[in-house]
């Protein structure tokens, strides 16, 4: 994975993992609804920025990859975050389509985990 043209600004804020990347949340950015999660390297964020498009690091096919490049499930930036700690970065999108993988509207659809519903104290 080579990088650059991230801005310096940007990158020198980026806390990445010992393999160069950090966890990018896609969400819709019009509902809030958390479509998916995937994985940029400064290049991957450098060129979403910079085209309109999400693009990602594939560690599995180790290459970039555009979303919807094949699948027609585009995603098209309508905003990108670091959170506090620049070790998150999190794209507002309009999807196309699904956005998981399995056709799944998103990554989160099929496996409810049955979990103790939880009241805040009064």
């Amino acid at each position: 994975m080579d990088a650059m043209s991230l801005d310096p600004k940007i990158a020198d804020r980026l806390k990445r993992t010992e393999d160069g990347l950090v966890p990018a949340i896609a969400q819709q950015y019009d509902t809030g609804e958390v479509l998916m999660l995937a994985w940029m390297d400064d290049e991957a964020l450098h060129r979403t920025l910079t085209t309109g498009r999400a693009t990602y690091w594939s560690r599995s096919r180790q290459e970039y990859w555009v979303k919807g490049e094949s699948s027609g499930h585009q995603q098209w930036i309508k905003e990108v975050a670091l959170d506090c700690d620049g070790d998150a970065i999190l794209i507002k999108v309009d999807q196309v389509g699904a956005a998981c993988h399995t056709g799944d509207r998103t990554c989160w659809d099929a496996d409810k985990l049955d979990a103790l519903v939880g009241e805040r104290p009064q």
